[in-house]
């Protein structure tokens, strides 16, 4: 097990400065949300094969299930005008 803080240093240091929503109930299944111009001409699988490599062994070690959602930030304001 790894404590979500460790998760998010990951990841935080991977996207410095980008919109990073991390959140677990039990710190095995995870729900994350990022918002990164890193993902421009990017594919859906680029973008989370990104991700991915940023958490490393914690995919392989710690993290049971990972919800992922990825957006640009032009892509995050269009989705976020759709409510």
């Amino acid at each position: 097990m790894m404590p979500i803080q460790e998760l998010r240093r990951l990841l935080e240091g991977a996207f410095p400065g980008d919109r990073i929503d991390l959140h677990s109930d039990d710190n095995h299944h995870f729900q994350l949300l990022i918002v990164s111009p890193l993902f421009a001409e990017k594919s859906r699988v680029e973008q989370h094969q990104l991700v991915y490599r940023a958490l490393g062994d914690a995919m392989r070690e710690a993290v049971h299930a990972l919800a992922l959602k990825t957006f640009t930030p032009e892509q995050w304001e269009r989705h976020q005008g759709r409510g």
